[in-house]
């Protein structure tokens, strides 16, 4: 076994805790979002999408702050925001919240 994988097996966020398994299995909630692209955005929660916007983000400055630092967790959960952000923003658009205002047309003279 190479000292490389031995060390990484052994490491404080390695395969053998929860530092590791935890951010693995946070993917599935990707997984599932990236699939609800495909679905129309009025099957969209704008309320969970927004609680997991402020989850991951939360998430994220954890995974910085922690020691030692969990960078699969913060890149886990940074993924999880974009796809969340990309979500309520569908779900905004379909209420109504992201129309482009029509500005008056100028008086012709």
């Amino acid at each position: 076994m190479s000292a490389a994988f031995k060390a990484f097996l052994n490491s404080p966020v390695g395969p053998k805790t929860t530092h590791f398994w935890g951010p693995v299995s946070n993917w599935g909630i990707i997984l599932a979002s990236v699939a609800d692209t495909k679905k129309p955005p009025e099957m969209i929660s704008g309320n969970m999408t927004g609680v997991l916007c402020v989850y991951s983000a939360l998430f994220v400055r954890f995974a910085w702050m922690v020691r030692p630092r969990n960078y699969f967790l913060m890149v886990t959960h940074s993924c999880n925001e974009c796809v969340q952000l990309y979500q309520l923003s569908r779900w905004a658009r379909a209420q109504g919240f992201l129309e482009k205002k029509k500005e008056p047309e100028a008086a012709q003279e």
